[in-house]
């Protein structure tokens, strides 16, 4: 092991198969399920079709599209609960935003390098790999944000 992989902090991700590139600091995309049957999306995957008038329920794994438009938003002033582990004093406002992608399903995300203000519904936006949080282990939790196209 070199010296650089003994400090570099282990990364952990959200969830295994969410989505791609698993490093932080990329563009990246959400994987869902299609259902090829009756066309509908389900986040996060499933082995099996969530629409109750479908008959066949054949689905596959796909790469949602890179971007998508906020279609509404809130201002998360407060820290999030556990399994977050951020300081009380050194959080600050962040904007969640629900994305909805060209596929037609709603994806929730934070978003990021982006004040609560500078929000709007109709903004396009595109899906980034980050480090959400360091847990109290010191490993870099790893998921999804949006980022101002």
């Amino acid at each position: 092991m070199t010296e650089a992989q003994a400090t570099e902090p282990k990364r952990v991700l959200l969830g295994e198969g969410l989505f791609t590139p698993t490093e932080p600091g990329r563009d990246g995309r959400i994987i869902a399920t299609h259902c090829k049957s009756c066309g509908d999306y389900f986040f996060p995957r499933s082995f099996t079709c969530h629409n109750p008038d479908c008959v066949d329920r054949d689905v596959e794994d796909v790469e949602l599209s890179p971007t998508g438009i906020v279609d509404t938003y809130s201002d998360m002033s407060y820290p999030p609960p556990p399994p977050y582990v951020v300081k009380k004093e050194e959080w600050v406002p962040t904007p969640v935003v629900s994305v909805k992608m060209p596929e037609g399903i709603h994806i929730i995300g934070m978003m990021e390098d982006c004040e609560p203000a500078d929000v709007s519904i109709g903004m396009e936006v595109k899906t980034v790999i980050r480090v959400l949080y360091t847990n109290r282990n010191g490993e870099e939790l790893v998921g999804w944000k949006f980022r101002r196209v």
